[in-house]
């Protein structure tokens, strides 16, 4: 019998998105049946059988290494020896020890005997792990993303920026579903492709033993929240391609606006199902089942749960990137004349969400079982090309597009067909299949009541829990790695040397790394608190330590930190490996094989509980598409960490509840021009200069107080930053290759869904359109 759930073992977003919370201290061993992610793939090009190039390397991903015991248990001792007392710290080496003399050799064993005939032997415990927790999703789950504005200013309103995202999303399903979607790659490394199944037309969904996962791998409608109501219209074809033009989503855009304004707020409030969705599963759980007990809402949620993703049409104007974030991570809360009219209403966390605000921002709210941050960042950074590239074909008609897909031949037609009878009758079906319908609940008053409360405790949710940015301009990547640092490394270092500033001490920091160079890989644990990063915030701390000797240590703390990164990307973590150990343990008890009372003292010791609560969650996620992302913190007295490091710029959304979040962000942008000043005054030193610039290491004349070349300006960065002074670009792009149009013509073993419209078409009250003007 595994032991009772605790909050340390929810698990949280993480850097590249992955998950960022601690050692999970409950697998969901015996809780298959419950949990068991159950992903068809379907029409779907996958694991590289017949699947295009999208999955044609997936036969070349190595499986995720199991780390030799030894050295798991070498680096879980690093990762704690900054972390405990000396007296702590040497009852948890005798635990190590004994576990390595006793119980460790055998568990090994079977580990190794599980994971013969697994993709991966972390990932069916590792998605367990997700949706075994009871908690709500709401920001301890579900990341997100903030888009840079449209590259277009004229499409910059909300009907527009809405429209273009649902339109170039379309193309990238019709992509992937055809195997021609560049696969990714880091330095010509492949990586999995796997995620990519899972991104699209899934929906998470509650029972009372745990959630499980449903997908629908030829999804071909979309769902649009509006003041939290819903609707939805079909917007693929049998083939995948788009149904609609975007001047023929922004019609029905327009509708579901117009519709959606009319309902008065007090009625809003008593039908906005989403708030349900932000419940405690079981709670939600319970709610679901006594909607599925009339037939007509079982149907409206087949229809949601079905969709491609939700679409967020939101009715507010975030004023400040603060608000913009919080507005993503769990919408706001707005009360008129006691009634909440806050976008914390137009959610559904179950799946996919595009949210547009009326201002034409723009952000992505995803589900975390099926995907890590990696994957749903190319997805948003390929929409994101492809606007650029619509805003080049203006200007340049032969200008091509990223994405092969092209609209259907109903959408080039016009929405016309050619006149023949067969034709006229398919095209109005195809006609009523696009026109948005509206949901309609039926809800008893047990149902009403189920969603004022929710809405109640989730708006404690949103008050208890504070979102501040920081938009750091004096420096960023360029800078750093002029003074021969790494991005990645050196932000960590600051976040530890802030934290220890405002409290005097460490605490338990993670970063994930990325592992899908591994068949299946999701995330390794980075333990950024070590020795060497202890020394230096001491040393930094100390006033009677030279400049000299902080750089020399904050050196000696990003060395180590970028190594540790590497290994950890490589298969050479101990997180996963642990947590692997814990999951066969449960899985001998439950066999019998093992006394309860026999779980190894490793497990039950301070040290593991240590790393098990998190109070730094950080992730590092950066690309040109993004402006901002960010997550909640895994644990009541820490922070989430969402950080993105450009060529000039270092941006940070930190999320807390009741802590000095803004004062912390306060004191890493003071520790950042301290320790530029300090980078500068020392490389000034060095060279024996005493003017107001400097020649940096390639030969430039710089600005002493910025470290900028003279004459130069502020720019964006390009490319994925993983963390390593090498820096990639986007990964499988080749925008201008002369042979596309030879590849567009290729469509050999392109699949086939079903023929026949949606049996969920008559679904809803059908609109009237109204002509976008």
């Amino acid at each position: 019998m595994a032991p009772a759930a605790t909050a340390e073992s929810t698990p949280a977003p993480g850097a590249n998105g992955g998950q960022s919370g601690p050692l999970p201290t409950q697998s969901a061993a015996g809780k298959q049946n419950a949990t068991t992610i159950e992903l068809k793939t379907k029409g779907l090009k996958e694991e590289g059988k017949g699947g295009g190039k999208t999955f044609a390397r997936q036969h070349e991903l190595p499986k995720l290494p199991i780390p030799k015991l030894e050295e798991s248990c070498d680096r879980y001792l690093l990762a704690l020896k900054a972390l405990q007392s000396k007296e702590d710290f040497q009852r948890t080496e005798k635990v190590v020890k004994e576990f390595l003399q006793n119980e460790g050799p055998k568990l090994q064993v079977e580990l190794q005997k599980y994971a013969e005939d697994k993709a991966s032997y972390i990932e069916q415990w590792w998605d367990e792990s997700y949706l075994s927790t009871s908690d709500s999703v709401v920001l301890n789950l579900n990341p997100f993303f903030i888009l840079e504005d449209d590259p277009t200013p004229s499409r910059g309103n909300q009907l527009m920026r809405a429209a273009s995202l649902i339109l170039a999303s379309l193309t990238f399903v019709h992509d992937l579903r055809h195997g021609v979607l560049e696969p990714d790659s880091v330095r010509g490394t492949p990586l999995d492709m796997y995620q990519y199944t899972r991104l699209f037309g899934t929906s998470r969904i509650p029972t009372q033993d745990g959630c499980h996962m449903s997908s629908t791998p030829n999804a071909r409608h979309v769902v649009v929240m509006r003041r939290g109501q819903f609707y939805w219209f079909d917007a693929l074809d049998e083939e995948h391609q788009p149904l609609l033009t975007e001047r023929a989503l922004l019609a029905n855009l327009a509708s579901i606006v117009k519709d959606a304004d009319q309902t008065e707020p007090v009625n809003v409030a008593q039908a906005a199902v989403g708030i349900l969705s932000t419940e405690n599963r079981k709670t939600w759980s319970h709610c679901r089942d006594i909607l599925k007990g009339h037939a007509h809402n079982a149907r409206c949620l087949e229809v949601i749960d079905t969709a491609l993703f939700v679409v967020c049409m939101d009715d507010s104007e975030p004023e400040d990137a603060a608000q913009l974030c919080k507005n993503m991570l769990c919408g706001t809360y707005e009360l008129q004349d006691g009634v909440q009219v806050g976008t914390c209403t137009n959610r559904w966390y179950d799946k996919l969400q595009i949210i547009v605000c009326a201002n034409g921002a723009a952000g992505i709210n995803f589900e975390h079982t099926g995907v890590d941050g990696h994957t749903v960042l190319r997805y948003v950074a390929d929409v994101y090309t492809e606007l650029i590239m619509r805003f080049a074909k203006s200007i340049h008609s032969a200008t091509k597009s990223l994405f092969q897909a092209r609209t259907s031949p109903y959408a080039r037609g016009g929405g016309k067909g050619s006149g023949q009878s067969d034709d006229v009758e398919k095209t109005q079906a195809i006609m009523r299949a696009t026109t948005p319908k509206k949901l309609e609940w039926n809800l008893d008053q047990e149902l009403k009541n189920a969603i004022k409360f929710g809405e109640t405790r989730l708006s404690d949710l949103i008050c208890q829990n504070e979102c501040q940015v920081m938009e750091f301009d004096d420096f960023g990547k360029n800078f750093i790695t002029r003074h021969k640092f790494s991005p990645d490394a050196f932000v960590q270092m600051a976040f530890q040397a802030a934290y220890f500033t405002l409290y005097g001490r460490c605490e338990t920091t993670y970063e994930p790394a990325m592992t899908k160079a591994f068949l299946h890989g999701r995330t390794e644990a980075i333990r950024t608190v070590q020795p060497a990063s202890l020394d230096f915030v001491k040393a930094f701390a100390d006033p009677e330590t030279t400049s000299h000797n902080k750089i020399e240590r904050l050196r000696k703390a990003c060395d180590a930190h970028t190594k540790l990164s590497k290994a950890c990307a490589t298969g050479h973590g101990f997180d996963r490996h642990l947590y692997g150990l814990k999951c066969i343990t449960e899985e001998l008890i439950k066999a019998g094989k093992y006394e309860e009372s026999q779980m190894p003292a490793l497990f039950t010791d301070q040290g593991y509980k240590i790393l098990n609560h998190t109070v730094l969650s950080t992730s590092n996620c950066g690309n040109p598409a993004l402006r901002l992302f960010g997550f909640g913190p895994v644990a009541p007295d820490g922070f989430g960490l969402g950080y993105i490091i450009k060529d000039d710029a270092i941006t940070v959304c930190a999320a807390s509840k009741h802590l000095q979040t803004k004062r912390f962000l306060t004191t890493l942008e003071w520790y950042l021009r301290t320790m530029k000043k300090i980078l500068i005054e020392n490389y000034r030193a060095a060279n024996e200069r005493t003017t107001h610039t400097f020649i940096d290491h390639q030969g430039r004349e710089c600005d002493i107080r910025t470290g900028l070349p003279i004459g130069s300006h502020q720019h964006k960065g390009n490319g994925y930053d993983l963390g390593d002074d090498e820096t990639p670009g986007v990964s499988g792009y080749s925008f201008y290759d002369e042979d596309s149009d030879q590849k567009k013509k290729n469509n050999d073993g392109r699949p086939r869904t079903d023929s026949g419209l949606s049996r969920l078409a008559g679904t809803g009250r059908l609109l009237m359109l109204d002509d976008y003007a």
